[in-house]
Formats: structure tokens, sequence, C-alpha cells
């Protein structure tokens, strides 16, 4: 299966050739799909979306379009909005999944030591970093953030003595890191040379305030268990909707009218999906999508994802809200927040050392009260430690396989206990 590169169109005009000739072998694809077949394939503007729902009533396979020996692995999402969606590729599925994680501004090369620092579980994330940087020739460590066996002392020994060069992982995580660092006195990782990230909606402010913190560009992308990786960064900071692998598009649910751009919720029609075709799917994330060309030439769309309203009258998303944040001054040293909204109150949660305590409550408070005048504010401040507790940056593995013979001084209460 041949998978378009980019630079194989030189306009707009040219990646819309090259979706609508690939549409036919996807209609097909998903005729093959149980699914699909009962409920009937039009062309894909005529098509209704194909939602969450529709995935869980189809688990676990009724949307399997190609022999089951075919398979090479199964996945289920996180069920962060419900319960869990199952996904399945193919060798040919994967070669077009590794490649769109490794579309990176700075590159996967064999000289780099990349840390995977997402789940190595049911989610796609861990075994897509993983699969994307061996075929690239990069040694990894796979540093699952949902094992006991990792925990953060570790990671940043590793960081530090491995000399890492890539990592990749959730924003907030490579934040705990760096107060990982702190506590072990770790000053440098001079090796280190970019930080992927994504899985949670981060803004410029905070993208920005990671990368001084480890003087290493942060390079944001996109995507969904049962997608893959559907959007990247350019080195000029734009996410790029993958459109020469998918077809985008965005739905006001309101009006359910379907648009190339514009702000709603985003639909993707993957176009190289041998054992799972879906089409028009409706993932439900907020989005903004653009078709305004971009220095860096790749003539794809733009996205900005957005985080859910907490306040329908004054449009405050969790985005919004973390860009005032990190908006403070870098000597504030405010890396942790949370906030609560009740209403049209909200309180708003920031550690901060003690010498910085009233500087950050005010300005942040004022920040927050200028950009949303209709909500209620309080801003409190909690010591270092208060959110991010220093247990968690100290911890030590406590995981050991099953053992029945113990000597003398040991603690064999943790006999059966292997976790």
């Amino acid at each position: 299966m041949h998978l378009p590169q980019i630079g194989d169109w030189t306009d707009f005009a040219g990646l819309a050739k090259l979706q609508q000739d690939r549409l036919p072998a996807v209609l097909a694809a998903a005729e093959r799909s149980p699914f699909y077949r009962k409920r009937g394939v039009a062309p894909l503007a005529q098509q209704p979306l194909t939602t969450k729902q529709d995935l869980r009533d189809a688990y676990p396979f009724g949307l399997l379009a190609c022999d089951r020996a075919s398979l090479a692995t199964y996945h289920e999402s996180s069920g962060s909005s419900g319960e869990p969606t199952a996904s399945y590729y193919t060798e040919a599925d994967w070669a077009d999944l590794a490649e769109r994680f490794a579309r990176k501004w700075v590159g996967i090369t064999a000289d780099d030591m990349m840390l995977v620092r997402t789940p190595y579980a049911l989610m796609i994330t861990g075994h897509l970093a993983h699969a994307a940087a061996r075929r690239h020739g990069a040694t990894v460590v796979p540093a699952d953030n949902r094992s006991l066996a990792t925990p953060y002392s570790r990671v940043v020994r590793l960081l530090h003595d491995l000399g890492v060069t890539l990592t990749w992982s959730l924003p907030t995580d490579a934040l705990v890191w760096a107060a990982a660092a702190r506590v072990a006195g770790y000053r440098d990782f001079p090796s280190l040379r970019a930080l992927f990230v994504g899985g949670e909606p981060v803004g410029p402010a905070r993208k920005a305030r990671i990368g001084r913190i480890w003087g290493a560009p942060v390079v944001e992308e996109y995507g969904a268990t049962e997608t893959g990786t559907l959007a990247g960064e350019c080195r000029h900071g734009t996410m790029h909707l993958w459109a020469d692998r998918a077809v985008f598009e965005v739905h006001d649910p309101r009006t359910g009218e379907l648009c190339a751009e514009g702000r709603g919720q985003l639909v993707v029609t993957p176009l190289y999906r041998e054992a799972m075709p879906l089409l028009r799917y409706a993932i439900e994330d907020e989005v903004e999508v653009s078709y305004t060309e971009c220095p860096c030439g790749w003539h794809l769309p733009s996205v900005r994802v957005l985080g859910r309203a907490a306040f329908a009258a004054g449009g405050l998303t969790q985005l919004g809200l973390e860009e005032l944040v990190f908006a403070l001054p870098d000597d504030f040293g405010v890396w942790f927040w949370r906030a609560r909204a009740d209403g049209h109150r909200l309180r708003v949660e920031i550690e901060v050392a003690d010498r910085w305590r009233s500087a950050a409550v005010a300005t942040l408070g004022a920040a927050i009260r200028a950009a949303h005048p209709e909500i209620e504010v309080t801003v409190v401040a909690v010591p270092t430690g208060g959110l991010v507790p220093f247990r968690l940056l100290t911890a030590q593995a406590e995981v050991m396989k099953p053992r029945g013979l113990f000597g003398a001084g040991e603690d064999w209460d943790k006999s059966l206990q292997y976790y």
C-alpha cells in the first residue's frame, strides 16, 4: 500500500484530489464490515456519523473488515468519556500509524534514545511511540506511566544517566519530572533535544514554560486510540491535521451541519485502514479547523484542540484558564494547579512557594477577573508539595515477582503481593 508523503501535493486543491482518489477504496473496505454492511454505505457526503456509542454497540469485532488472522494488535480506549471502545489494526495499518507518529519536525533517528512514558496497555499510545521509534532505528526506553516499576524518581534517573534525547508523555508529566529532578538534585540534561507531548490539551503558555524548564522544544501531537495520530506540529508551532491520511470535518451538534472548517466537534474518516474502516467517526473533541496557508509549506489544515467549557455564559475553558495560570512570571514557580467550577463561581488552587504566595494569588486573580468579569473567582495558594506530594516525586519501585522463600530479615508479608 502506497502511503502519501508530505510534498506529494502542492496546494489544498491537490490535497483534496488525493482524498477523493482514495475514497472509493475506503467505502469498499467499509462494506466488508458487519456494522457498515448492515447500516449501508453511501457516498461520504451522505453518510451518517459513526458515534462512540456505535463502536460500543459493535463491541468487540462488529467493525472488523478483514480476516481475524490478519490482525496484529487489539486495543481499547481509556474510557474517559464513557465505556471503552475497541479498535484493531493489521501490520499494514501499523505502517501508517507509525509513520504518522514519526512526522515530528525535529525527526527521530537511529542516534536517538527515546523514553516512552505513556501506557503500554490496551490504549495504543505507548505501543505507537515504541513502533515509530523502532522503525526509525531509535533506542526505546519503555518507561510506562501505569507501572509501579517506574516511579518518577526512576524516570529522572533514566533521563539523566542514559542521556535520553527524546521523550513522549503527557504535558503534565514533563512538569512532574522537573519537580522530581529538582528534589533528586539533578541539574542538567544536556542530551535532551525535544519533548513530544500529547493526550491532553496544552496551550502555548504551558508549552513555552515546559520548554524553558527543560531547555528543549516541546512538540505536540493529537490523536486517539481509535485512529492513531491525527495531527502534529510544524516547526512554526502550528498543529496540522494529517489530511493526506484522513478526511476531516467539523460537526455542529446543534444544527447537524458538517463543514470542512470552523469550530465544532471533529469528525474523521481514515483513508488507509484495513482492519477497522471508520466513516465520519465523531471523536467529539471541540476543535477549530482552518485552511489558512502556513509558512511551513505543508498545505495541510491547521487545528486547535479546545478544552470543554466550564461556564456556558462566560465561555471559560480549561485551555483558556491554563493560559492565564502559565502567564504568571517564571519566578513564581507555578507548575501545578487545579480548579473547580460551581455555577458562576470558580475556585483555583495553585502550588507556589511561600515567598511568592501573595503576588501569585493577586496576579492570577486579577487576570481571571479581567478576562471573565462575570465569574466570581477565588484563588488559593497551597505550599510546594500541596498538589504534587513529595512522596510521589521520591517513591521507589515497590514491585516484586512471586516468591515463597525469604531470609530471616526480609519482609515476607509481601510474598504474594506481586504488584
